[in-house]
């Protein structure tokens, strides 16, 4: 799909299906003179666009501008039919066309509007220096049973999609299709997505046509060049490919990003053998219950980090085969995480001292506050109201105050809970829903305020970081003597 207006996400033959449908309402009202070619132009345009589209499948946002052109077809068509044969041409008197025309119109404009309000998202292109490569593995941990299922022999398996700084491809290449390996595998995920926040399935049916920027196996860049790793767990019933545009970003700058499914907790995640794992994780509606059950659920999530952090070792060592082999700087870790998984990518950081650096994008901190983060932390938050928790920013500033490293906590204004994932590249842009950031913005925020804490935390570079970060938002800074 084509972004042919600046909001308006539709592909050409879509746009020009939108043209001829507008035409052909229009034609009524045309000097007479001018009505027929206009009708039989824009009859044909739409009747070409129909069969073309199709073909290579009708989104659902498409359907009104059909039933308006449908309705006016009709009134469109029989007059100069009329007036071919020698007939009198009947015509409708402007008193009665006008209410008809205007039905017309705004069925057909409700396709715009419902395109815009849910597009198939356009992901920003990567500002680094690198193109993007991105490939899937799964890993089984022996060490670990399978706590949500009952078999005692089962293991937990964990599902990770990398991105990476890539050589350039060549011309043409195909783009990576985002929530899934395969069409089929997307269309799981969206579903189970939509069914998870009780949308109904068509509303989204645009997101698994997506492609993103990066390229499936691409060849790693830069030759004997190796890149500092960042581990991403993603939301409660989340998926991998959640946080894509900012994965995408962090490669092309000289990252190589570990996102992962978490089986039972995801949506849904499709294994090698082509089962599909649904989440099995939901709230009771009682508080101190759902503490505890979360506090469970982070704990399974920090020990996926940590085990996905150990495979990622080893194949950096060359004991799992992989393109990625001696490219991996794993002496050079961040754990980072959104909403749970922002809780997981604390907890991971507190019991495994391989993580040099954390990022908590708007999570509350479940589980322990103990033992003290050792690592510098940066803890994005939504804007807050009214409506939000009392007990987060107490429960966060907390645990960033308890840190003996600097650490940070950034509110940004205009941004919602959903603004620090790819949710307003595709959802309505409803302030309460994704933020007021808007769909580019929103994901240039959120990228150019962990790439700075990355860089500083990292690769040590020197540079004002609270600067930066100030300029994006209230900053508060939390010192090892606990000191703003």
């Amino acid at each position: 799909m084509t972004e042919i207006i600046t909001g308006l996400y539709m592909s050409p033959l879509e746009f020009l299906a939108l043209l001829g449908a507008v035409a052909l309402v229009v034609a009524r009202w045309l000097p007479p003179g001018a009505r027929p070619p206009v009708t039989i132009a824009a009859g044909v345009v739409w009747v070409l666009s129909t069969i073309v589209l199709s073909v290579a499948g009708i989104r659902w946002q498409m359907l009104p501008v059909w039933a308006g052109a449908a309705f006016a077809l009709p009134f469109a068509f029989p007059p100069l039919l009329r007036r071919r044969s020698s007939r009198p041409a009947w015509r409708a008197r402007w008193w009665l066309a006008l209410p008809g025309s205007a039905a017309c119109v705004g069925l057909i404009a409700a396709g715009p509007v419902a395109a815009w309000s849910f597009p198939v998202p356009v992901f920003p292109e990567p500002s680094g220096r690198f193109a993007v490569g991105t490939r899937v593995v799964q890993w089984t941990d022996p060490h670990r049973s399978e706590t949500f299922t009952a078999d005692p022999h089962d293991r937990r398996t964990v599902v990770v999609q990398l991105w990476y700084p890539a050589q350039e491809s060549l011309p043409g290449a195909q783009r990576a299709r985002y929530l899934g390996r395969t069409e089929h595998e997307a269309r799981i995920v969206s579903a189970a997505l939509a069914r998870q926040v009780g949308l109904p399935g068509f509303l989204v049916d645009g997101i698994p046509r997506a492609h993103t920027h990066s390229v499936f196996n691409a060849a790693v860049a830069g030759r004997s060049r190796r890149f500092p790793v960042v581990l991403f767990s993603p939301g409660s019933g989340g998926v991998r490919t959640q946080n894509t545009a900012w994965a995408e970003e962090l490669a092309s700058h000289g990252y190589v990003v570990a996102a992962l499914d978490h089986p039972y907790d995801s949506a849904a995640v499709v294994l090698t053998d082509g089962r599909t794992i649904h989440t099995r994780t939901a709230s009771t509606g009682d508080r101190d219950k759902d503490d505890t059950l979360a506090a469970g659920w982070t704990a399974v999530r920090a020990a996926d980090l940590s085990f996905v952090l150990t495979q990622l070792d080893r194949l950096d060592r060359g004991e799992i085969t992989g393109p990625l082999t001696g490219r991996l700087d794993t002496s050079r870790v961040a754990v980072t995480g959104h909403s749970m998984g922002g809780a997981a990518a604390l907890q991971a950081a507190r019991q495994d001292g391989r993580f040099d650096a954390v990022i908590d994008l708007d999570g509350y901190p479940h589980g322990p506050t103990s033992p003290s983060l050792h690592r510098p932390t940066l803890a994005l938050t939504q804007a807050i109201t009214p409506g939000t928790d009392p007990d987060y920013l107490p429960r966060l500033t907390k645990v960033l105050k308890l840190s003996t490293a600097t650490s940070y906590r950034l509110t940004i204004p205009g941004a919602a809970h959903l603004t620090f994932m790819d949710g307003p590249l595709y959802l309505p842009p409803v302030p309460s829903i994704v933020g007021s950031l808007g769909r580019t913005e929103s994901p240039r925020v959120v990228a150019a305020t962990t790439l700075a804490f990355l860089d500083t935390s990292l690769r040590h570079q020197p540079g004002d970081l609270a600067g930066v970060l100030s300029a994006y938002g209230e900053l508060s800074v939390y010192r090892p003597s606990n000191s703003r």
